[in-house]
């Protein structure tokens, strides 16, 4: 699994993950925040969506990021929201640059 050398985003509108491949991933800060899968965002169960979008400022900033163990992070939000865990292995597999996009047809 892969995990990153250096994480950048703090009170940033923009979250880096610097990989040891040299390729960079960046992730608009208000994108990954409505994508946490946490339980208070997500309904166990069925996955039906329990997060409002509009519910979530768009100028939300990372306050702090934890790394945990060797597979993720967790993000404590501007918006209070604390809960949610980012696993390594979907961040670099889901990442938006174009190069990326490409190879994932």
């Amino acid at each position: 699994m892969p995990i990153p050398d250096e994480i950048v985003g703090l009170l940033r509108t923009t979250i880096t993950l610097k990989w040891p491949d040299g390729h960079e991933t960046r992730y608009r800060a208000r994108d990954l925040r409505l994508a946490c899968r946490c339980a208070g965002c997500i309904e166990e169960t069925s996955g039906r969506p329990l997060l409002e979008p509009s519910a979530v400022p768009e100028n939300v900033r990372a306050k702090g990021i934890s790394i945990l163990g060797n597979y993720a992070m967790s993000i404590e939000w501007s918006d209070g929201h604390t809960t949610g865990i980012y696993n390594f292995r979907d961040l670099r597999g889901n990442c938006p640059c174009p190069e990326c996009v490409g190879r994932r047809g």
